[in-house]
């Protein structure tokens, strides 16, 4: 049989697909609840940390873009880490992966207490897409990916 036409593998990819979706689009949301955040909070009441204010021009469009984009692979990864196993270091694991990397890449960018706050930014949106993610697979909207 033809591997590509394969009706499980399709079912199979279609849930990677739905899980990427709902990874996006909370990081997309949680994204820019954070710049507004940053914006109207911390970086009004708090001196130290004014470069955290956005600007909402073509720079929070590609910065949104990029979290989007983050949560859509954070989503079809996390389906496959998890799997139907309950195993809370795997999904902790797979949180902290992908929230150390973008967290870490953007502390080298800026030593200073507003790259610490972003960095722990990061690390908060993805466990905030690993709970939708959760509740999802719960409510059936996505199917946990078999075990093996």
């Amino acid at each position: 049989m033809n591997r590509i036409s394969d009706p499980l593998l399709m079912t199979e990819r279609l849930e990677s697909l739905k899980a990427g979706i709902i990874g996006g689009l909370t990081l997309g949301v949680i994204c820019l609840m954070t710049s507004l955040l940053n914006t109207l909070v911390l970086a009004r009441y708090f001196e130290i940390l004014i470069s955290l204010q956005v600007k909402w021009d073509w720079q929070l469009l590609i910065s949104w873009t990029i979290a989007t984009f983050s949560g859509l692979l954070f989503g079809v990864t996390y389906r496959y880490i998890i799997r139907q196993d309950q195993n809370l270091q795997l999904k902790a694991g797979g949180v902290m992966a992908f929230g150390l990397v973008r967290g870490l890449a953007q502390l080298e960018l800026d030593w200073s207490l507003a790259g610490v706050v972003l960095a722990g930014e990061s690390v908060l949106w993805f466990i905030v897409a690993a709970i939708v993610l959760d509740q999802a697979i719960q409510l059936g909207w996505v199917k946990a990916f078999p075990s093996t």
